[in-house]
């Protein structure tokens, strides 16, 4: 038998299952490989029992690897004598490397043992180059494999270069078909029943990721080809396990089947919640529209619609232009005789998707210069600090502050009252008695006035002034005024529900109703009962402000007076069915035929704002140079900050600004130079939908408040108009009078935890200024119960006692603690940090094949959680470098975000003493991991399209940018669903089945396969394909059908 024979017969072998290296033996270099082995196994064979040689060339080799160094053991007396083993772990020196992987021989043995690490197997990329992976005559820590009597196979992959530990933390008969329960490895330390979590991890789950996957059936001429070589001599029996002696024949390498697994959801429910839980079906989303069937929610409907047709056919004609480039641009370079022009044709096409990034013209117009960070002012920080309106009743304001424990403070965006107020306070001494604190909804503004704050108060950011928001804490014991998000301060309450270290808090832009600050009223309102000598300040850019003066004691109101001028209101005589199109039409004749003065343009969110400059850049190019120019400027929460900042920029002379934003310009954000507010009446709301379990933003009908404050921003200059592109019987009986508090339409798992972990068993009857409908608090509390911190009476556990502790939501917190039992802490703060991080990857419009293709190399089977821990991982191993993100299309400051995020969460940890641990390449515990936090969000594959969530059978489909979108397999788990074209997973991971039933015991079991569950109940039948026939011919009557 020759070399190609023997080559292909012993790469089915022991690479039969990847097929990758099943088509390795066609390399004329490794058949040449394959040849000079075989001639030293000859040479070897001829000598026979030359022992002294065998020992002396031994020797030589022996006394050669010591002189490498490398750590290789020193003496002759140190090497092995016996065989290597399957599942060690040895040393070894890279020999040759060629493009399907590196042969490497192992220097621990007297004899000479040499094996293939293919590239699948030398790191954990995917579409590594193996000659840029290792050298020629390089020390490497290898595995074993696979051994046969001529072959060995290594990996690299599962071992730590440096140290040579075991990654996947087995060893020896985990390789093995039937690995033996004595030769199995102890349980971990912290693996057992007593954890928090309550997870028990078996040897069996040890175990599952080190299988020996099945072997693929050989087809009839591969067993004909396998039998020859056994009758030839050259291939031993034992090799192929599967022989059949008597019959002269080979068997078919089956596929281990495996059973079905069918999971049902338990209908018992939480003993605390007997009878309150809502029947399936009666639970609905929370209704934000006063009237479903009016002209504002048909427009809402109507734009919806638009926006999926826009989405789709952006994808249509991005795959359109994807195909008309040719594939194989090789061959005008392989053709000896190309057609004229061919080659260069090729050339310029390999350039497209790594051309350098363009922005759209209407961006380049808008943001091309160099950053201007806003208008600045020639008068002096004194100055201007007296020019704003508060200044002029400072002491009304101290007075009123001191004769009332709490007060409500009214004042126009822009007043001074967030900068000025604390600063007047800490000057007339309350800072003597403790700390300032005001609460921000918003991040950025926490911190960006937390730094206008300490230059005006004269001191470095983080000493006397200094902020607090999660994952980041800029404060030191000498501050006195700190600034903070509303969570934060919540949270502070876990640990001192007195407050005791601050006298003064001020709740700002309270008028925005967020859950935490909603959560706060009741708390400081207990609080103050206690305390007399705290003060409450609340703030509001609003004037309905009765409400909160009635809920806290019927305090005074504290009114700040605004630069405020008329207001011209101006409605539709008939509903707009597209009011994005309206309102660029609107902004155009504004332009053309009002007097001077810049424009607000309302739209709800980055997508529209995105399209509406777009399509409004074009229509006025197409306008001609003679009319004026209309600088066109966006303004979203995701937008840099140096970019937000032109839009304060004053227009140039004889143009126009028109500034296209979102709602955070209704109280938010001060502009200056609004002559003009164009209201189509629409925003995005955060709404919970307790049947999925889930928040989703939803385009709906504004407030007559959010309506007013809108039109009020074209009165701040001078006089103005507010164009409401919508008619005014729909203001007066299509709007609610005030929009609906956060807390009565988003998921409050979270804040639910945090009050159980302050004490407040009685959710029902929490004094909330507005309380939540029931059901959504029946359904937190049934999450947590499930999730485990909740126990029978609807008490803290221990496990959700650690889960408050941690300041993420608690299917995040559950996977965090689960993930210590399970011995792979360490991967999941990675995963839990990367995670918070959001938009690793970046995706140029110009580079999209190229950043597609580097996005593919970090892509890993089980899903997209372990692929952004290999993310993590080779930036680490990348010492954190900056360059090498650009190169490899990852965002540099998100994934520092990322970085910063782990290492406050270590920081908590540490604190309570929890075990950080790696499972090394054992992805099985991780999954597992994830599994019991989002058990929640568990899919199954549909036999007919996509796949069903599995509490509530929901159509859904993989996101096409996850690394599982074209493997498709049986059961993930997801973190979100967003709502694009189609309903779409986000971060997808591929778990067991038989996970659900050991993971989360309260909420799924396993069928009892003696009967019809209920998901094949629900099942449809589909008739078997006849395109001959009517698909409804197999029916008894069309009645029935």
């Amino acid at each position: 038998m020759d070399d190609e024979e023997r080559a292909k017969a012993l790469t089915r072998e022991i690479y039969g299952d990847n097929p990758i290296t099943a088509n390795m033996a066609d390399d004329p270099r490794f058949l040449s490989r394959a040849r000079e082995d075989d001639r030293d196994r000859g040479r070897d064979r001829g000598r026979g029992g030359g022992r002294d040689d065998d020992d002396d060339r031994g020797g030589g080799r022996r006394r050669d690897r010591s002189r490498d160094g490398g750590g290789g053991p020193s003496s002759a007396a140190a090497l092995k004598q016996g065989e290597p083993e399957v599942g060690a772990i040895y040393r070894g020196r890279v020999t040759n490397v060629m493009d399907f992987g590196c042969f490497v021989e192992l220097t621990e043995f007297e004899r000479r043992f040499e094996g293939l690490v293919h590239v699948s197997l030398m790191s954990s990329l995917k579409q590594i180059n193996a000659r840029e992976q290792v050298s020629k005559d390089q020390r490497v820590w290898v595995k074993v494999t696979t051994r046969s009597s001529t072959r060995m196979a290594l990996s690299m992959r599962d071992v730590n270069q440096d140290t040579g530990d075991d990654l996947m933390g087995v060893h020896g008969d985990a390789y093995a078909v039937n690995p033996s329960a004595s030769n199995r490895p102890p349980p971990a330390p912290g693996a057992s029943l007593r954890g928090l979590s309550g997870i028990n991890l078996t040897d069996e789950d040890r175990l599952a990721d080190t299988r020996r996957r099945p072997v693929k059936r050989l087809s009839s001429p591969e067993r004909w080809e396998a039998k020859q070589l056994i009758a030839s001599g050259v291939l031993p029996v034992e090799e192929y396990p599967t022989y059949d002696a008597e019959n002269d024949g080979l068997l078919a390498y089956e596929e281990e089947a495996e059973q079905e697994v069918e999971i049902e959801i338990n209908e018992e429910e939480a003993p605390f919640l007997a009878g309150q839980t809502a029947a399936e079906g009666d639970v609905s989303p929370i209704k934000i529209v006063k009237n479903p069937d009016g002209s504002l929610q048909r427009a809402a409907m109507t734009q919806s619609a638009l926006a999926k047709e826009r989405r789709e056919l952006k994808e249509q004609q991005q795959r359109t232009m994807l195909d008309s480039v040719p594939k194989d641009l090789n061959r005008p370079w392989e053709d000896p005789m190309p057609e004229a022009g061919e080659r260069h044709l090729a050339q310029e096409l390999r350039g497209v998707g790594l051309a350098g990034y363009e922005m759209p013209e209407w961006k380049v117009e808008a943001f091309g210069k160099a950053p201007t960070f806003g208008q600045k002012s020639a008068l002096p920080m004194q100055a201007q600090r007296e020019s704003l309106p508060i200044f002029k009743l400072r002491d009304e304001l101290i007075q009123a502050v001191n004769d009332n424990q709490v007060l409500v403070v009214i004042g126009e965006t822009g007043s001074g009252k967030t900068t000025q107020m604390t600063q007047y306070l800490a000057e007339s001494g309350y800072t003597s008695r403790g700390r300032i604190g005001c609460t921000q909804p918003r991040r950025v503004a926490a911190m960006s006035v937390a730094k206008r704050v300490a230059e005006e108060f004269g001191c470095r950011l983080g000493e006397e002034v200094g902020y607090a928001i999660r994952f980041e804490d800029c404060t030191s014991p000498e501050t006195v005024i700190k600034y903070m998000t509303d969570g934060m301060l919540l949270r502070e309450t876990l640990l001192d529900d007195m407050l005791s270290q601050y006298c003064l808090i001020m709740l700002d832009e309270a008028h925005e109703r967020t859950i935490h600050t909603d959560v706060l009223f009741g708390l400081l309102k207990k609080c103050c009962a206690k305390r007399k000598d705290l003060k409450i300040i609340v703030t509001s850019a609003t004037l309905d402000a009765e409400k909160f003066s009635s809920y806290f004691f019927n305090c005074p109101i504290f009114t700040i007076p605004g630069r405020t001028f008329p207001v011209e209101v101006l409605y539709t005589k008939a509903p707009e069915s597209d009011y994005m199109d309206a309102a660029l039409i609107t902004v155009m004749q504004i332009h053309l035929t009002e007097p001077e003065g810049d424009v607000l343009l309302f739209l709800t969110g980055q997508e529209e704002i995105d399209t509406s400059c777009q399509v409004l850049f074009e229509r006025m190019k197409g306008l001609g140079p003679s009319v004026p120019d209309l600088h066109i400027l966006p303004v979203y929460s995701s937008l840099p900050s140096e970019m937000q900042t032109r839009i304060f920029d004053p227009a140039p002379p004889g143009s126009r600004k028109v500034i296209v934003a979102t709602n955070i310009a209704e109280a938010s954000l001060t502009i200056d130079g609004i002559y003009y507010v164009v209201d189509p009446g629409f925003a995005k709301q955060k709404v919970f939908n307790p049947k999925i379990g889930m928040d989703s933003l939803v385009v709906a009908p504004i407030s007559q408040a959010s309506a007013r404050q809108r039109a009020g921003r074209a009165g701040r200059t001078g006089p103005g108009k507010c164009f409401r592109l919508y008619t005014e019987s729909a203001y007066k009986n299509e709007m609610l009078g005030t929009s609906v508090p956060e807390i009565q339409r988003s998921n409050l798992g979270t804040t639910t935890l945090t009050m159980k972990a302050m004490g407040i068993n009685d959710l029902l009857n929490f004094d909330f200024m507005d309380p939540p409908p029931p059901q959504t608090l029946v359904s937190a509390l049934e999450q947590l119960y499930n999730l485990g911190a909740l126990d029978e009476e609807g008490l803290l556990t221990r496990l959700g006692r650690k889960m408050a502790e941690f300041p993420l939501e608690p299917p995040m917190s559950k996977m965090l603690i689960a993930a210590v039992d399970l011995g792979c802490s360490d991967e999941i703060l990675t995963i839990v940090a990367m995670l918070s991080a959001q938009n690793i990857f970046y995706r140029p419009r110009e580079k999209q094949a190229a950043a597609d293709q580097k996005k593919a190399k970090f892509f890993q089977p089980e899903g997209d959680h372990l692929s952004l821990l290999t993310v993590y991982e080779s930036w680490k191993a990348q010492k954190f470098s900056s360059p090498w993100c650009f190169e490899n299309f990852l965002q540099a400051r998100s994934l520092r975000r990322g970085q910063d995020v782990r290492k406050q969460l270590l920081t908590i940890m540490d604190r309570y003493k929890l075990d950080v641990v790696s499972a090394g390449r054992n992805f099985n515990k991780i999954r597992r991991a994830i599994c019991s936090g989002f058990f929640f969000h568990s899919a199954k594959k549909d036999p007919q399209e996509g796949y069903k969530t599995v509490v509530e059978n929901t159509p859904t489909y993989i996101h096409p940018a996850s690394s599982l979108f074209q493997r498709q397999p049986d059961w993930i788990v997801y973190h979100e669903l967003v709502l694009t074209s189609k309903e779409y997973m986000r971060e997808c991971c591929v778990i067991e089945p038989r996970w659900l039933a050991e993971l989360a015991p309260r909420f799924f079991s396993l069928c009892d396969p003696r009967k019809i569950s209920k998901r094949k109940r629900m099942e449809r039948l589909e008739p078997l394909y006849d395109r001959f026939n009517d698909p409804q011919a197999w029916r008894l009557s069309k009645r029935r059908g």
